[in-house]
């Protein structure tokens, strides 16, 4: 199985803005200091996260989450099923899980489900893992 590429570690959001702020962004386009609204809403997102990384940090160690990409494979579960063990899945940024893994292996290896970001796996996989999710 593929590991996700460059373009699928992005996901669409969408949000709701005051309209006076929206023209602010627009009044920024216009003149030049940004090339769009997108330009001014990630360069926004990236100060922000900058300013508080020092909580961020703190909280990825304390959760004992992955920071970035995790990919889980059918061969990585099936080793832990063998052996009897389950793992705790726990990621700030994007966790996938392989599409040739079924739902019954995702239950029997998967104890726990904990994503910041964007979790990404069949539909049938994610249902079973639904109750397991935090």
């Amino acid at each position: 199985m593929a590991l996700p590429g460059e373009a699928d570690k992005t996901e669409k959001i969408t949000i709701n803005l005051g309209l006076i702020d929206l023209g602010q962004i627009d009044l920024l386009v216009t003149e030049g200091f940004f090339s769009n609204r997108t330009d001014f809403i990630r360069t926004a997102i990236r100060t922000e996260l900058a300013n508080r990384a020092h909580a961020v940090n703190q909280t990825v160690a304390r959760k004992t989450l992955v920071l970035g990409t995790r990919h889980l494979t059918r061969t990585e579960l099936e080793a832990l099923q063998d052996r009897g063990e389950q793992l705790e899945l726990r990621v700030l940024g994007l966790a996938t899980i392989a599409s040739d893994v079924t739902p019954e292996l995702a239950l029997a290896t998967i104890s726990h489900v904990e994503v910041l970001g964007a979790f990404r796996a069949s539909a049938a996989v994610k249902a079973a893992l639904r109750p397991r999710t935090a």
